[in-house]
């Protein structure tokens, strides 16, 4: 989502194989998005041995729900919202996903500032959006799933409307995002607080308005061949564990991460401020705002619950989803 990261190589499948003379497992392939919640991803990998190959994804969750399908990665770290809505909708579809939700990666929840074109002059609040055409990163990407819960705040779901309640552009990439709303591709988009904030700063585009999403905002998923079959709870049924071993030392390290983030806020300030998209005043403003939580392993059923009502009153989901079917591992 960032522009100094926006050149990704194509990601290629790469299939995890065993070898004859390393019996252990080839490192995971684990998909993040290149902002600054990534920063416990990079300390597990340089300090604490995270055996994973860290794939940047700049469009989003909704690209690595595609990846993960075709193989490409085997875990992700994205927005709730996003892996939610992908396994709702493959249950109404009678389809396997190919993934669970594994891991909860971010305890609060996501500012998604609301933006537009800077000479974009009639648009100047969330009020003048109705009817508007949203930019996306992808369909079923997290900016598209909070376009709904917009529309149902403002009260401008229609119940008998078989589409979304926007017109939608997908644009991929946050670059593309910004320079849609002034070129008239798109009329706003919604984009994380902090990762927009330098281009209000410069002038690129203007702020109209904020939403925050209703739940906690990242979450871990991992493919189904790293869960295994049975849901188990932490701490039970030891000699059946929930996770494979390589992805449970994967959770462990970046726990690991997450300790080292807290511990070492500067050395976060200038990870952030040098290798991402972010001034050291901006990170330092969002360190105040974000909360990791002490063990990513599991996912809070209330919490899985709680999204699952929410995206079927906005109408992204049916009524016909089983939630405990998305949980890999339960807290």
């Amino acid at each position: 989502m960032l522009a100094r990261l926006r050149t990704v190589a194509p990601i290629t499948r790469q299939v995890r194989t065993f070898s004859a003379h390393n019996p252990a497992m080839a490192p995971l392939r684990i998909g993040f998005v290149p902002e600054h919640f990534s920063t416990p991803l990079e300390f597990a990998k340089k300090h604490y041995g995270l055996n994973a190959r860290l794939l940047p994804f700049p469009s989003g969750t909704g690209h690595m729900v595609t990846a993960l399908q075709a193989d490409e990665i085997d875990v992700g770290v994205g927005l709730t919202e996003g892996w939610i809505a992908a396994l709702g909708k493959a249950q109404e579809a009678k389809q396997d996903a190919g993934f669970k939700l594994v891991g909860t990666y971010v305890e609060t929840p996501l500012c998604w500032a609301i933006s537009t074109g800077a000479k974009r002059d009639e648009l100047r609040s969330v009020d003048d959006l109705k009817g508007k055409k949203v930019g996306v990163s992808r369909i079923g990407s997290g900016s598209y799933v909070m376009s709904f819960v917009l529309a149902d705040q403002q009260g401008w779901l229609d119940p008998q409307a078989s589409g979304p309640p926007f017109p939608v552009e997908p644009l991929n990439t946050f670059v593309n995002l910004r320079e849609g709303v002034n070129n008239g591709t798109a009329d706003f988009f919604m984009w994380e607080h902090f990762t927009s904030k330098r281009y209000y700063d410069n002038g690129e585009i203007k702020r109209i308005g904020e939403i925050y999403t209703p739940w906690s905002s990242w979450k871990i998923v991992a493919k189904n061949d790293l869960v295994n079959p049975k849901n188990w709870s932490q701490g039970v049924q030891a000699s059946h564990p929930a996770l494979k071993g390589e992805l449970d030392d994967a959770l462990q390290k970046i726990n690991k991460g997450v300790k080292h983030f807290e511990d070492n806020q500067e050395e976060a300030v200038e990870y952030i401020s040098t290798k991402l998209d972010y001034s050291q005043e901006d990170a330092r403003e969002w360190l105040k705002t974000v909360r990791f939580p002490q063990e990513v392993r599991g996912v809070d059923d209330a919490v899985v619950q709680k999204t699952v009502h929410i995206l079927q009153k906005a109408g992204v989901l049916g009524d016909a989803v089983d939630e405990q079917v998305m949980i890999g591992l339960q807290r």
